[in-house]
């Protein structure tokens, strides 16, 4: 049985194509996998597990429907969606990994993580990934109305294209050093995240052991997944 990885879909709803897609690969190669992984930013933007947005709730309900016919879904938050809670996975039927987790396929240990963790060089971000993450500052969220989270939301993503536009290259990146100490911490040698929208497999060596590392990509452009089944694990670009 194969499991498969996908992150970054920024699921859209002036962005139909994208959900389209996923639809389709929800009801076809994944129908025939054991599980399903979603490693973060599965939205553009997630305000609440109480928003009724209609293009989300047609792809929670074919989550839902993929979960009922026997893949096991797991989902990860990432720094659009960090607001996924207990009612999403209650509608999905998903279960919600800690964010790096560790799991193990064909007796290989293996780090999942969004990834934005590792992007340590890029000080601010990492100063609004520790705010939007504290219990506090997400319950005060949650307080606020429907239509000041989707305007908070609006002004969010406008602050990130814009600090992206004028970011270099290297900031915007994983840090080696932060990747190295994952590996590390983890007693891993394998490794799997998105966020980057940067797909690749880079090879290193952490502490005389090889370690390899799976850098997902984003579904707006090649919509890059990872299969891992018999043959191992495979970036590829999605079948659907």
């Amino acid at each position: 049985m194969s499991a498969w990885f996908a992150s970054d879909l920024h699921l859209d709803p002036t962005a139909p194509e994208i959900a389209d897609r996923f639809n389709r690969f929800l009801a076809g190669p994944a129908r025939a996998a054991r599980s399903l992984y979603l490693l973060g930013d599965l939205f553009e933007a997630w305000v609440g597990d109480d928003d009724p947005e209609p293009a989300h709730r047609g792809v929670v309900a074919a989550i839902a429907g993929l979960a009922d016919a026997g893949t096991l879904v797991y989902v990860m938050r990432g720094n659009r969606d960090f607001l996924i809670g207990e009612r999403f996975c209650a509608a999905t039927g998903a279960l919600l990994l800690d964010d790096p987790a560790i799991i193990t396929i064909d007796g290989t240990r293996v780090i999942l993580t969004h990834g934005d963790g590792l992007c340590t060089d890029d000080r601010a971000y990492q100063r609004l990934r520790a705010l939007v993450r504290d219990p506090s500052v997400r319950a005060g969220f949650e307080r606020l109305s429907l239509d000041q989270r989707h305007r908070l939301a609006g002004e969010a993503r406008a602050g990130s294209r814009e600090h992206l536009a004028t970011a270099s290259e290297y900031i915007t990146d994983v840090n080696p050093a932060a990747v190295e100490e994952l590996f590390r911490a983890a007693g891993a040698v394998t490794m799997i995240h998105g966020h980057t929208h940067r797909p690749a497999v880079h090879d290193s060596v952490v502490d005389g052991r090889p370690a390899r590392r799976f850098v997902l990509g984003d579904w707006h452009a090649t919509a890059s997944v990872l299969r891992w089944d018999d043959g191992g694990p495979r970036l590829l670009p999605c079948p659907a």
